[in-house]
């Protein structure tokens, strides 16, 4: 080969170095939340309520939807990219299958409800579409894309109400929803040690405070139906207790100012906490749900 062509040779090689990155595929957005708006689209409170909307419809009936906007999915087809977004963050429950994620790509003025396995017989291709084209869509053309989100998200929570579900785990819904056992952990505390302290002054530091754990475990147990976690409230109950009750002894000139001191200050950090992080759904994450493509697009 001369000069020239290897000149040629080495320039197209260059060029394509520049140019293929520039087409990669838009990378699958992390679940941060039921809500992920990667456009600025929609308020804080827009966000809150469709939050709030969708956590008391998994709480309900089990099944998860989560909603994602992003500017584009090019240089992919909405469709490929939404059964990406769908096969990474798994919503809906493992082998029930039964999660649904709307997709809007706002530049491109495309969208998609990407359909779980277990949904599709009821959510199905033909439903999916008429949702797009009579709840959403008309909405997006007029600008209001929170009315329109939350429409969509109305009508698909109304048709998948009419498909037989297993019944919701509470166990497995209030370990999606860490931020709701704030409150549970912060009576506890509150109980092992003011209210334990009694207990642990008639039966002795040991026994009364395993008394203090078996009594805020049963009462665990009762009001969210969860073995697992009653034992673990339980065993908190206890120990935190049990340190409390021993610090208190061996502190002098403290006594039970000590101890009420620290049940203040912990019963009101816990609730603090709690309550600046209400509206957060960063504990939100997919059940193992699969995905197989169904589901429709549109545009508007």
């Amino acid at each position: 080969m001369t000069a020239s062509v290897w000149c040629a040779i080495i320039i197209a090689a260059l060029l394509l170095t520049f140019v293929i990155p520039t087409h990669a595929d838009v990378a699958v957005p992390q679940l941060t939340g039921r809500v992920v708006d990667q456009t600025g689209t929609l308020s804080s409170s827009d966000i809150a309520t469709l939050t709030q909307k969708l956590r008391d419809f998994e709480n309900r009936k089990g099944s998860q939807i989560a909603v994602l906007i992003v500017p584009t999915t090019q240089p992919e087809t909405i469709e490929q990219f939404s059964i990406r977004v769908a096969e990474a963050w798994k919503v809906g429950r493992k082998k029930v299958d039964d999660g649904a994620i709307l997709v809007v790509a706002k530049s491109d003025r495309h969208l998609r409800i990407e359909v779980g396995y277990g949904l599709e017989g009821v959510l199905t291709d033909v439903t999916s579409r008429r949702i797009i084209d009579e709840d959403i869509t008309p909405k997006f053309r007029s600008g209001d894309f929170a009315a329109g989100i939350s429409a969509g998200i109305d009508r698909m929570m109304r048709v998948i109400d009419g498909e037989p579900l297993p019944s919701p785990s509470r166990s497995v819904n209030f370990a999606h929803n860490l931020d709701d056992l704030a409150p549970v952990f912060a009576v506890a505390l509150f109980a092992s040690i003011g209210v334990g302290g009694f207990f642990r002054a008639i039966l002795g530091r040991l026994l009364g405070s395993l008394v203090t754990g078996g009594i805020i475990a049963a009462i665990t147990w009762l009001i969210l139906g969860s073995a697992a976690l009653a034992a673990a409230v339980g065993i908190l109950g206890f120990i935190v207790g049990f340190i409390a009750d021993l610090f208190s002894a061996i502190t002098p000139g403290t006594g039970r100012s000590h101890g009420g001191s620290w049940s203040s200050g912990s019963s009101g950090g816990w609730s603090s906490g709690s309550s600046s992080s209400s509206d957060s759904d960063s504990s939100f994450s997919g059940g193992g749900g699969s995905f197989g493509g169904g589901g429709a697009s549109g545009s508007w």
